[in-house]
């Protein structure tokens, strides 16, 4: 059992698989949070239509989940960040 990055409780991870499900191929596993410290947003990924997690910390929305944007850097060989129009470096 893995400590959550953000706020140091031992990740349950059957609660936090149930969170993820909206995520495409995601598991506690792809993951360093808790359920609490996760908030998954459904149907805000610009590409698929599915759902978005956003850090705790973070107030912007991600316009890709992290599915597309794998798929976009295996496609393009560049990183296209989480935002439509600011690449990461």
């Amino acid at each position: 059992m893995k400590p959550c990055h953000s706020c140091q409780t031992v990740i349950d991870e059957y609660l936090l698989d149930k969170q993820l499900e909206p995520l495409r191929e995601l598991t506690a596993d792809d993951f360093n949070v808790c359920a609490d410290c996760a908030t998954i947003v459904e149907n805000a990924c610009v590409k698929c239509g599915g759902a978005v997690y956003v850090p705790r910390s973070e107030s912007v929305i991600p316009d890709y989940c992290p599915a597309c944007r794998s798929d976009l850097i295996d496609r393009t060989g560049h990183d296209p960040g989480w935002t439509r129009g600011h690449a990461s470096t």
